[in-house]
C-alpha cells in the first residue's frame, strides 16, 4: 500500500501531522508513506524515519502533479485541504480523504464569539482523518527528528550552558507576538540565563530585547538553523513561546511550556499537545478575542490589549 500525505504549511502545522505519519507507518504493515510539502519546510521532515519518500512541490504545478502521478498511490491523506490540494487530488484520480478544517465554526468564533469548536486538539482531528484505515492514536505525541544532537558548546557561550530558559520571540503575525517592551519586562523578571529564539526576521527585535534586559539574555535569533534552534529548545529548562512553530517543537520534546496567546485562542485546538507542566497565559475576558484564526500585521482595533495588558509576572511565574 502506497499512501501520500499532504501538508504545505507551516512549520507548526507540519509538526502536528507527525502522529499521523508515525501511526500510518507503524500500524499498516508494509505501507509506503510519502509526504509532500513546500521546499521551505524540508528541514522539518527530512530526518523523519517514518517517511519513505519526501516530495517537495516544484515551481511548476504541472511538474509536481506529473511526478506524483508516476508514484501510483493507493490513498491520499489531505491534511491541508484547500483549493489547490483539491485540484491535485482530482488530477491524481486516487481515493482521497480530507481533514475537516471546521471553517464555519472558526468563522463563528472569530466574528460572533460563538464557540462551537470541538474540545479536542487538532492532532486528534488529524488522526480522525485516517480512521478509515483502522489507525488509532498510539498516545506517543508529536515527533521532531534532528539530523544530529548538537553539543551546547557548539551553540551557546559558557554563560548559558548550565541551564537556561528559552523564549521564542517570533510568530508569523505581529498580533501573535508580545511587544518588545513586554518581552524585556519578562526577561528582567527571570533570574536564570535566557536564550532568545527565532528566525532572521526576529534578529533586530532580539538585539533590542537583549540589550535592554541585561547580560543574562542571549539573542540567537537568525544565528542558528531551525534544527539548531530545535536542539536549544530540547535542552532548555523551560520554553516561553507564542502560538508558533517552536511551541509545537517544544511539545514534541515534551518540554515544560508557557504559551502566550494574543489574538488567537487555544480553543482553535492548537495549544501544546500532551506536554507535562504546560501553562497557558492569555488576557482574561477580552471580548475582541479572537479577532482572527491566524493573525494580523497590527491590532485591527488599534489598542492591542491582548498582549500589551498581559501580566509579565504571570508569564515569568513558572520559571
Amino acid at each position: 500500500m502506497k499512501i501520500l500525505v499532504i501538508r504545505f504549511s507551516s512549520i507548526g502545522d507540519i509538526v502536528l501531522t507527525t502522529p499521523v505519519i508515525r501511526c500510518l507507518k507503524q500500524q499498516l504493515p508494509g505501507a509506503e508513506i510519502h509526504f509532500i510539502t513546500k521546499p521551505a519546510f524540508k528541514t522539518v521532515l527530512e530526518h523523519n524515519p517514518y517517511i519513505d519518500k519526501l516530495h517537495l512541490a516544484a515551481a511548476s504545478w504541472d511538474e509536481t502533479v506529473e511526478s506524483l502521478r508516476n508514484e501510483h498511490f493507493d490513498h491520499i491523506i489531505d491534511l491541508h485541504n484547500n483549493l489547490r490540494t483539491r485540484i491535485l487530488k482530482l488530477k491524481l484520480g486516487v481515493h482521497a480523504v480530507s481533514f475537516n478544517k471546521l471553517n464555519i465554526r472558526k468563522w463563528l468564533l472569530v466574528n460572533f464569539k460563538v464557540n462551537l469548536m470541538p474540545d479536542v486538539h487538532i492532532v486528534d482531528r488529524n488522526l480522525d482523518t485516517v480512521k478509515f484505515l483502522g489507525i488509532i492514536d498510539d498516545g506517543k505525541g508529536l515527533d521532531y527528528f534532528l539530523e544530529r544532537d548538537y553539543e551546547l558548546s557548539e551553540l551557546l557561550p559558557p554563560s548559558h550552558r548550565l541551564g537556561y530558559v528559552g523564549i521564542a520571540i517570533g510568530a508569523q503575525h505581529a498580533t501573535k507576538r508580545m511587544p518588545v517592551d513586554k518581552l524585556v519586562e519578562v526577561c528582567r523578571l527571570i533570574e536564570a540565563p535566557v536564550v532568545l529564539l527565532g528566525g532572521k526576521d526576529d534578529a533586530e527585535r532580539g538585539d533590542i530585547i537583549a540589550e535592554a534586559a541585561g547580560s543574562h539574555v542571549l539573542n540567537t535569533c537568525g544565528a542558528l538553523s531551525l534544527n539548531q534552534s530545535a536542539c536549544v529548545v530540547k535542552m532548555a529548562e523551560r520554553i516561553i513561546t507564542h502560538d508558533t512553530g517552536l511551541m509545537h517543537i517544544a511539545a514534541a520534546f515534551n518540554k515544560p511550556i508557557t504559551s502566550v496567546w494574543g489574538n488567537t485562542v487555544p480553543e482553535f485546538g492548537m495549544y501544546p499537545f500532551r506536554t507535562d507542566r504546560s501553562k497557558l497565559v492569555q488576557h482574561p475576558g477580552l471580548k475582541c478575542r479572537p479577532c482572527s484564526k491566524i493573525g494580523y500585521k497590527k491590532c485591527p482595533l488599534g489598542h492591542f490589549k491582548c498582549m500589551k495588558e498581559l501580566d509579565a509576572k504571570l508569564v515569568a511565574s513558572a520559571i
